[in-house]
């Protein structure tokens, strides 16, 4: 055994005061951090005018009142989009909406939401699909002013629920006052 040529040091042998002064030092540097905090953030809102106004918001789905009857279950928002859609410069808001069923894949309704400058909560203004199709909705997107989505159906009532056998790409777009419903270029059923 070959004995060291540096004797042993006395300060890599941990002894209690060690510890209790490791453990003081952690406890200052935690209180000193609670102390010292950054200063509030300074983020810029986003704007949309020349004028610096704040840009319009989409409306929100939370507590809209969606015509849909759940019955003793509660209506579920799964998918959402957000853009202008009748070029007023404000955003609406397009909802997939079903009810939250225990078991199975319940069919997909499609709402437009809209919220005016003086109105105080968000409103549903158009209904683009209903849960009487029987459709569920797999992609929605709001692109260049118009609603897209892609819809899974059944072409009888003696396809099972299970196995839908229809898909179809649909496109609707504010005309005259109201949603027309078009299928978009390059789209097809299976």
């Amino acid at each position: 055994m070959q004995h060291p040529v540096v004797p042993e040091l006395a300060h890599t042998h941990t002894r209690p005061i060690h510890w209790l002064a490791t453990a003081t030092a952690l406890a200052g540097v935690v209180a000193l951090s609670s102390v010292i905090q950054p200063g509030p953030a300074t983020a810029a809102q986003p704007t949309t005018k020349a004028d610096d106004r704040p840009a319009a918001v989409a409306p929100s789905v939370l507590g809209v009142k969606f015509p849909l009857d759940c019955g003793p279950v509660k209506a579920l928002v799964v998918k959402q989009a957000a853009g202008d859609l009748d070029g007023d410069g404000r955003p609406e808001t397009v909802a997939v909406v079903h009810c939250d069923a225990p078991m199975g894949t319940p069919p997909d309704s499609v709402y437009v939401l809209t919220q005016g400058a003086r109105d105080s909560a968000p409103r549903v203004v158009a209904t683009l699909v209903t849960a009487k199709d029987g459709n569920t909705v797999t992609t929605v997107a709001v692109t260049d002013g118009a609603v897209r989505a892609s819809l899974l159906g059944y072409s009888t009532r003696d396809v099972p629920r299970c196995c839908p056998d229809v898909k179809s790409d649909a496109q609707w777009r504010w005309k005259d006052d109201r949603f027309v419903r078009t299928t978009p270029a390059g789209s097809h059923s299976v």
